[in-house]
Protein backbone atom coordinates (compact mmCIF):
# COMPACT_ATOMS: atom_id res chain seq x y z
CA UNK A 1 0.00 0.00 0.00
CA UNK A 2 1.50 3.34 -1.10
CA UNK A 3 0.06 6.61 0.18
CA UNK A 4 0.16 9.32 -2.50
CA UNK A 5 -1.42 12.15 -0.50
CA UNK A 6 -3.19 12.94 2.76
CA UNK A 7 -5.16 15.98 3.80
CA UNK A 8 -6.96 17.12 6.94
CA UNK A 9 -9.96 19.38 6.31
CA UNK A 10 -13.34 20.43 7.56
CA UNK A 11 -16.60 19.06 6.23
CA UNK A 12 -17.05 18.20 2.55
CA UNK A 13 -13.26 18.16 2.11
CA UNK A 14 -12.96 21.94 2.16
CA UNK A 15 -11.79 24.57 4.60
CA UNK A 16 -9.91 23.85 7.78
CA UNK A 17 -10.73 21.43 10.57
CA UNK A 18 -10.70 22.70 14.12
CA UNK A 19 -7.21 23.65 15.28
CA UNK A 20 -7.11 20.90 17.92
CA UNK A 21 -9.31 18.32 16.19
CA UNK A 22 -6.67 15.75 15.17
CA UNK A 23 -3.49 14.16 16.43
CA UNK A 24 -1.85 10.92 17.45
CA UNK A 25 -2.12 9.05 20.73
CA UNK A 26 0.02 6.48 22.50
CA UNK A 27 -0.06 4.67 25.84
CA UNK A 28 -3.84 4.23 25.85
CA UNK A 29 -3.70 0.46 26.35
CA UNK A 30 -4.58 0.76 30.04
CA UNK A 31 -7.65 2.92 29.47
CA UNK A 32 -9.84 0.01 28.40
CA UNK A 33 -10.67 1.24 24.90
CA UNK A 34 -8.84 -1.68 23.32
CA UNK A 35 -6.37 0.41 21.28
CA UNK A 36 -2.97 1.51 22.57
CA UNK A 37 -1.79 3.90 19.85
CA UNK A 38 -2.86 5.46 16.61
CA UNK A 39 -4.62 8.51 15.20
CA UNK A 40 -7.48 10.41 16.83
CA UNK A 41 -9.97 12.65 15.03
CA UNK A 42 -12.44 14.68 17.07
CA UNK A 43 -15.24 17.20 16.81
CA UNK A 44 -13.43 19.12 19.58
CA UNK A 45 -10.06 19.20 21.32
CA UNK A 46 -8.32 15.81 21.14
CA UNK A 47 -6.45 16.56 24.37
CA UNK A 48 -9.78 16.23 26.17
CA UNK A 49 -9.69 12.49 25.55
CA UNK A 50 -7.26 11.99 28.44
CA UNK A 51 -8.89 10.61 31.60
CA UNK A 52 -10.01 10.35 34.26
CA UNK A 53 -13.62 11.12 33.39
CA UNK A 54 -14.43 14.11 35.58
CA UNK A 55 -17.08 15.79 33.44
CA UNK A 56 -20.43 14.77 31.98
CA UNK A 57 -20.06 17.14 29.04
CA UNK A 58 -16.55 18.09 27.95
CA UNK A 59 -16.92 20.27 24.89
CA UNK A 60 -15.12 22.42 22.33
CA UNK A 61 -17.42 24.10 19.82
CA UNK A 62 -15.43 25.26 16.78
CA UNK A 63 -18.47 26.84 15.12
CA UNK A 64 -17.70 25.02 11.87
CA UNK A 65 -19.94 23.36 9.31
CA UNK A 66 -20.86 19.73 8.90
CA UNK A 67 -20.47 17.21 6.08
CA UNK A 68 -23.06 16.17 3.51
CA UNK A 69 -21.91 12.53 3.44
CA UNK A 70 -22.45 12.29 7.20
CA UNK A 71 -25.82 14.07 6.94
CA UNK A 72 -26.86 11.32 4.52
CA UNK A 73 -25.97 8.60 7.07
CA UNK A 74 -28.37 10.08 9.64
CA UNK A 75 -31.38 11.42 7.68
CA UNK A 76 -33.27 14.17 9.47
CA UNK A 77 -30.21 15.41 11.36
CA UNK A 78 -27.72 18.15 10.54
CA UNK A 79 -24.01 17.90 11.31
CA UNK A 80 -21.51 20.44 12.64
CA UNK A 81 -17.80 20.71 13.46
CA UNK A 82 -16.85 18.01 10.95
CA UNK A 83 -13.28 16.72 10.82
CA UNK A 84 -12.19 14.87 7.68
CA UNK A 85 -8.97 12.96 6.99
CA UNK A 86 -8.68 12.06 3.30
CA UNK A 87 -5.98 9.67 2.08
CA UNK A 88 -5.22 8.75 -1.53
CA UNK A 89 -3.31 5.52 -2.11
CA UNK A 90 -2.49 2.74 -4.53
CA UNK A 91 -2.19 -0.95 -3.72
CA UNK A 92 -1.68 -4.35 -5.28
CA UNK A 93 -4.11 -5.80 -2.73
CA UNK A 94 -7.83 -6.05 -3.22
CA UNK A 95 -9.24 -5.41 0.29
CA UNK A 96 -8.68 -2.61 2.80
CA UNK A 97 -8.94 -3.14 6.58
CA UNK A 98 -8.76 -0.92 9.64
CA UNK A 99 -9.71 -1.02 13.34
CA UNK A 100 -11.36 1.83 15.22
CA UNK A 101 -13.32 2.91 18.31
CA UNK A 102 -16.04 5.58 18.35
CA UNK A 103 -16.37 7.57 21.59
CA UNK A 104 -18.50 10.49 22.75
CA UNK A 105 -19.51 12.87 25.50
CA UNK A 106 -23.10 12.76 24.17
CA UNK A 107 -23.57 9.46 26.02
CA UNK A 108 -25.80 8.63 27.82
CA UNK A 109 -28.02 11.63 28.49
CA UNK A 110 -28.49 12.62 24.84
CA UNK A 111 -29.19 9.20 23.34
CA UNK A 112 -32.43 9.35 21.36
CA UNK A 113 -32.27 13.09 20.78
CA UNK A 114 -31.08 15.20 17.87
CA UNK A 115 -27.48 15.13 19.11
CA UNK A 116 -26.77 12.05 17.02
CA UNK A 117 -23.00 12.48 16.44
CA UNK A 118 -21.78 10.22 13.66
CA UNK A 119 -18.71 8.62 12.07
CA UNK A 120 -18.25 7.44 8.50
CA UNK A 121 -15.42 5.87 6.54
CA UNK A 122 -15.82 6.38 2.82
CA UNK A 123 -13.77 4.23 0.46
CA UNK A 124 -14.14 5.53 -3.09
CA UNK A 125 -17.41 7.13 -1.97
CA UNK A 126 -18.94 4.12 -0.17
CA UNK A 127 -19.32 4.03 3.61
CA UNK A 128 -17.66 1.07 5.36
CA UNK A 129 -18.29 2.04 8.99
CA UNK A 130 -21.14 -0.08 10.31
CA UNK A 131 -22.14 -1.72 13.55
CA UNK A 132 -20.82 -5.31 13.19
CA UNK A 133 -23.12 -7.68 11.36
CA UNK A 134 -25.39 -4.88 10.14
CA UNK A 135 -25.59 -2.07 7.62
CA UNK A 136 -26.38 0.41 10.40
CA UNK A 137 -24.10 3.49 10.51
CA UNK A 138 -22.05 4.24 13.62
CA UNK A 139 -23.76 7.03 15.55
CA UNK A 140 -24.93 7.92 19.06
CA UNK A 141 -28.50 6.73 18.52
CA UNK A 142 -27.46 3.49 16.81
CA UNK A 143 -25.01 2.11 19.38
CA UNK A 144 -25.49 2.82 23.08
CA UNK A 145 -26.63 1.15 26.30
CA UNK A 146 -30.08 0.48 24.83
CA UNK A 147 -29.35 -0.23 21.15
CA UNK A 148 -26.66 -2.68 20.05
CA UNK A 149 -25.53 -2.59 23.67
CA UNK A 150 -23.23 -5.61 23.29
CA UNK A 151 -20.92 -3.33 21.31
CA UNK A 152 -21.04 -0.45 23.82
CA UNK A 153 -19.02 0.39 26.95
CA UNK A 154 -20.62 2.74 29.48
CA UNK A 155 -18.32 5.27 31.15
CA UNK A 156 -20.89 7.94 32.10
CA UNK A 157 -20.13 9.43 35.55
CA UNK A 158 -23.88 9.84 36.14
CA UNK A 159 -24.54 6.11 35.71
CA UNK A 160 -21.41 4.27 36.79
CA UNK A 161 -18.13 4.52 38.66
CA UNK A 162 -16.43 5.36 35.32
CA UNK A 163 -14.34 2.18 35.14
CA UNK A 164 -12.43 3.36 32.07
CA UNK A 165 -9.62 5.90 32.37
CA UNK A 166 -10.77 8.12 29.53
CA UNK A 167 -12.84 11.31 29.46
CA UNK A 168 -15.55 10.15 27.07
CA UNK A 169 -18.80 9.02 28.71
CA UNK A 170 -19.14 6.00 26.44
CA UNK A 171 -17.49 4.25 23.52
CA UNK A 172 -17.82 1.26 21.23
CA UNK A 173 -15.87 -1.96 21.24
CA UNK A 174 -13.09 -2.16 18.65
CA UNK A 175 -14.75 -2.39 15.24
CA UNK A 176 -13.06 -3.62 12.05
CA UNK A 177 -14.04 -2.10 8.72
CA UNK A 178 -13.14 -3.59 5.38
CA UNK A 179 -13.89 -2.92 1.75
CA UNK A 180 -12.84 -3.72 -1.79
CA UNK A 181 -10.19 -1.51 -3.38
CA UNK A 182 -9.15 -0.99 -6.98
CA UNK A 183 -5.82 -2.65 -7.76
CA UNK A 184 -3.09 -0.61 -9.34
CA UNK A 185 -5.01 2.68 -9.49
CA UNK A 186 -5.51 5.51 -7.04
CA UNK A 187 -8.12 4.95 -4.33
CA UNK A 188 -9.54 7.51 -1.90
CA UNK A 189 -10.45 6.86 1.71
CA UNK A 190 -12.03 9.53 3.92
CA UNK A 191 -12.44 9.27 7.69
CA UNK A 192 -15.25 11.65 8.71
CA UNK A 193 -16.65 12.53 12.12
CA UNK A 194 -19.09 15.28 13.13
CA UNK A 195 -21.37 16.56 15.85
CA UNK A 196 -25.09 16.48 15.14
CA UNK A 197 -27.82 18.81 16.33
CA UNK A 198 -25.27 21.38 17.47
CA UNK A 199 -21.51 21.75 17.88
CA UNK A 200 -21.42 20.96 21.59
CA UNK A 201 -20.20 17.85 23.45
CA UNK A 202 -17.26 16.21 21.71
CA UNK A 203 -17.12 12.90 19.88
CA UNK A 204 -13.98 11.19 18.60
CA UNK A 205 -12.72 8.31 16.53
CA UNK A 206 -9.63 6.34 17.58
CA UNK A 207 -7.96 4.68 14.57
CA UNK A 208 -5.59 1.88 15.55
CA UNK A 209 -2.02 2.50 14.42
CA UNK A 210 -0.87 -0.08 11.90
CA UNK A 211 -4.34 -1.52 11.34
CA UNK A 212 -4.88 0.34 8.08
CA UNK A 213 -3.65 -2.00 5.37
CA UNK A 214 -4.47 -4.70 2.88
CA UNK A 215 -3.31 -7.78 4.79
CA UNK A 216 -6.17 -7.94 7.29
CA UNK A 217 -6.41 -6.84 10.93
CA UNK A 218 -3.70 -7.91 13.32
CA UNK A 219 -0.68 -6.63 11.40
CA UNK A 220 2.31 -5.46 13.43
CA UNK A 221 1.60 -1.82 14.36
CA UNK A 222 3.96 1.04 13.69
CA UNK A 223 4.42 3.64 16.42
CA UNK A 224 1.59 6.14 16.14
CA UNK A 225 3.79 9.05 15.08
CA UNK A 226 5.50 7.02 12.38
CA UNK A 227 2.16 5.78 11.08
CA UNK A 228 0.91 9.35 10.78
CA UNK A 229 4.08 10.57 9.10
CA UNK A 230 3.68 7.85 6.50
CA UNK A 231 0.41 9.54 5.64
CA UNK A 232 2.12 12.92 5.30
CA UNK A 233 0.58 14.38 8.45
CA UNK A 234 3.52 14.25 10.82
CA UNK A 235 3.00 17.85 11.92
CA UNK A 236 -0.01 16.91 14.03
CA UNK A 237 0.49 16.83 17.78
CA UNK A 238 1.16 13.68 19.78
CA UNK A 239 -1.03 12.95 22.79
CA UNK A 240 0.43 10.65 25.44
CA UNK A 241 -1.63 9.03 28.14
CA UNK A 242 0.58 10.39 30.94
CA UNK A 243 -0.14 13.98 29.89
CA UNK A 244 -3.05 15.26 31.95
CA UNK A 245 -5.22 18.19 30.98
CA UNK A 246 -4.44 21.52 32.55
Amino acid sequence: MTVTSAQLTGGNGSGSAGATAAGTFTGFGATGIGIDQGVILSTGNVQNAVGPNNSDGTSTNFGLGGDSDLDALIPGYSTYDATVLTIKFTSDGDTLFFNYVFASEEYNEYVGFEYNDVFGLFLNGTNLAFIPGTTTPVSINNVNNGSNSSFYKDNDPSDTLTPFDIEYDGFTCVFTAQGAILKGVENTISFKIADAGDGSFDSAIFIQGGSLGTTGPGVIPLPAGAWLMLMGLGALGVMRRHRHRA
